[in-house]
């Protein structure tokens, strides 16, 4: 095989000191919601956000005197690109990284500030890949992949190693999949250390690279996800090898699923994490009688997601919960009736967050108005009790649907 344990314990070695060694602690909630027994590596605890740090820093340092001279090159949605700039930076190797042009913009600011040459070309990953190959062929740079090589891979193994010395009693990990590296260096360390251990890996539905190779299916739906950092069109050639021998499953999760993740992990955790790093905990939404009662390593690869893009998740994860609704209804235009609206949602506990008035629409009555009121509530159950409320004051309330 292209990476051994002892490949793998070398680069533990090697990263001490220079990265962090992010918590993996056990959740009770998060346990309680889903039924197995959640541990949590926060890998998007590292200094740039997430585990790319490690497969990077295990490259970098595998580089002769000469190739760190002559400077490396990347291409990446982002976490790759922020790992190879930071120590590259570190080491003082000059780092140019090429992004596709629709790159988180904190992904894109924060790989510039670690002092990295960032070059924004192409609508994918694919395409970015075939520019950066380009510029070091003609510079002649040092190419570091994002996964499909055996330092990275080692690096990226240094995860499970920690994960497994932390809590022995884990039977299976959930692993995120883009290219490979993270679950071929995890499938590695894991199965040598406990053979019985079960890995799965897990993919966007969007982009079922992994998924595809493994079942000879080739139906490919692509577009935008949530899950940038793991929107790969082929695995490696590496990866898909070991992950063959070594990964017992790969599943695929719904962009809803990943939504819902981000939102738990922020309300329950307190902690951020982007699309491709709720993809473990998505897995468990997904597919709770397969982990019933087991215990359950979960891999949160990362937390650099857009702050606008996190703000829009959140609120449609309370949409979705019911916990934001607008009603319409149909009012008469007489003193007091706005007045007797916002009394009733106020008495239930209600609160009011947007008001729309309309008397011009030609479907209203030319003595009432159309109202819509946007409220947030505790839950689900709670927004019916105000509907109820408003529906026995006789008012006819419909239930506009805001996804």
């Amino acid at each position: 095989m292209s990476v051994t344990i002892n490949d793998i314990r070398s680069a533990a070695q090697a990263l001490k000191g220079a990265v962090v060694e992010t918590p993996c602690a056990y959740s009770k909630t998060l346990s309680l919601i889903t039924g197995a027994e959640v541990v949590v590596k926060f890998e998007n605890l590292q200094f740039t956000g997430a585990f790319k740090d490690r497969g990077a820093l295990i490259k970098l340092l595998s580089l002769t005197d000469e190739e760190r001279a002559r400077g490396v090159i990347a291409m990446s949605a982002g976490n790759h690109a922020q790992g190879v700039a930071y120590h590259a930076q570190r080491l003082g190797i000059p780092a140019t990284i090429v992004m596709p042009k629709h790159t988180p913009n904190v992904k894109v600011m924060h790989t510039r500030n670690l002092g990295a040459n960032v070059i924004l070309d192409g609508e994918t990953l694919l395409e970015a890949d075939a520019r950066a190959h380009e510029i070091a062929d003609k510079e002649d740079l040092t190419f570091v992949h994002p996964y499909d090589d055996a330092h990275i891979i080692a690096g990226q193994g240094t995860v499970a190693l920690e994960m497994l010395e932390a809590d022995p009693g884990l039977e299976t990990l959930i692993v995120p999949v883009g290219g490979g590296g993270l679950i071929a260096g995890c499938a590695v360390a894991a199965k040598a250390i406990k053979p019985d251990i079960t890995l799965i890996g897990v993919e966007a539905e969007l982009y079922p690279c992994m998924y595809n190779a493994l079942s000879g299916r080739t139906d490919f739906k692509g577009g935008q996800t949530i899950a940038e950092g793991i929107a790969v069109k082929r695995p490696g050639a590496l990866t898909l090898d070991i992950v063959q021998q070594l990964v017992d499953d790969v599943v695929t999760v719904t962009e809803d699923s990943l939504e819902q993740a981000i939102v738990m992990y922020l309300e329950i955790e307190k902690t951020v994490a982007e699309g491709a790093g709720a993809a473990g905990l998505a897995t468990l939404l997904t597919y709770p009688e397969r982990f019933q009662g087991k215990r359950v390593g979960l891999v949160l690869t990362g937390g650099n997601i857009d702050s606008r893009l996190l703000a829009s998740v959140i609120m449609r994860g309370l949409v979705r919960d019911g916990r934001i609704v607008r009603f319409r209804m149909n009012i008469s235009d007489v003193p007091g009736q706005l007045a007797l609206v916002t009394s009733l949602i106020g008495n239930q506990g209600g609160n009011i967050i947007e008001v729309r008035h309309q008397r011009m629409l030609l479907d209203v009555p030319a003595k009432g108005a159309e109202l819509d009121v946007l409220i947030e509530t505790r839950d689900r159950a709670h927004a019916d009790t105000i509907k109820q409320a408003l529906n026995d004051a006789g008012l006819s309330v419909e239930l506009i649907s805001m996804t």
